[in-house]
């Protein structure tokens, strides 16, 4: 294949853009915020379900108390009237007023309990709500966190979407002016060597594998026309010949 030597090094041009292109979707790929922002959002899932769970908690031993506070009630009621009964002399039976005066004493028992279950529910019941009022504020600050890793994630998406727009419109332009069937030998090298297709010949080695050329390469591009479009004989790669080729 033959194409002008203004060609081949306007390829290099076309390469440089396509390694930039290739940068950036890496770039975009591997920002840090992606990271940040799912390792935040799999912390506040976590939270949200302790949250859950205390706010639950707080409900139940909600109405625990107050099932609680509703005996101690009943107790307090029923030995109220059982004292009533004791202080009005309307029980004169001596063996009445023995029972009498022994339910009222269990009631005290049973009302000093109660209350105690009462006291014991309410210490739990505080305790969840502080703990769900913890969790409350613990998921607002990482939620914040997420907005904030999430704007800036944005932001940089935003910024590589535009110089990728802006390359792409550069590449293809730079590509226009490339001979078609260079371009697509061009193209097919460069997709099947990891993204660079033409490489340029420097100091008599080549910048696409790194390798020097030997004596009889050497002599083989230097034998070559201005306008062969000659091949590195290691990567395969279109080598361009320019002033500091070394040769």
């Amino acid at each position: 294949m033959n194409a002008a030597p203004a060609d081949q090094i306007r390829l290099l041009d076309v390469q440089a853009l396509d390694i930039r292109l290739s940068q950036l979707a890496h770039k975009r790929k591997t920002l840090p915020e992606h990271e940040e922002i799912q390792r935040l959002e799999g912390e506040l899932a976590q939270l949200r379900d302790l949250l859950v769970a205390a706010q639950t908690e707080e409900s139940d031993t909600a109405r625990e108390q107050t099932k609680a506070e509703q005996d101690v009630d009943q107790v307090r009621q029923r030995a109220a009237r059982d004292q009533q009964r004791l202080d009005s002399g309307a029980v004169t039976n001596p063996k009445d007023l023995e029972n009498l005066q022994s339910e009222i004493a269990s009631l005290a028992k049973r009302q000093s309990d109660l209350e105690d279950v009462v006291l014991e529910v309410m210490e739990r019941r505080e305790s969840a709500a502080a703990r769900a009022a913890e969790l409350g504020e613990r998921v607002e600050a990482v939620s914040g966190r997420v907005q904030e890793a999430t704007a800036r994630r944005d932001e940089a998406l935003s910024g590589i979407g535009t110089e990728l727009e802006s390359v792409r419109k550069e590449r293809e332009t730079l590509a226009a002016a490339v001979p078609g069937d260079l371009m697509k030998l061009y193209d097919k090298i460069r997709e099947r060597e990891g993204g660079v297709g033409a490489a340029k010949l420097y100091q008599r080695r080549c910048e696409g594998c790194r390798l020097e050329l030997n004596i009889t390469e050497l002599n083989e591009v230097r034998g070559a026309p201005a306008d062969a479009v000659v091949r590195c004989e290691n990567c395969r790669r279109i080598l361009v010949r320019t002033p500091e080729s070394g040769l």
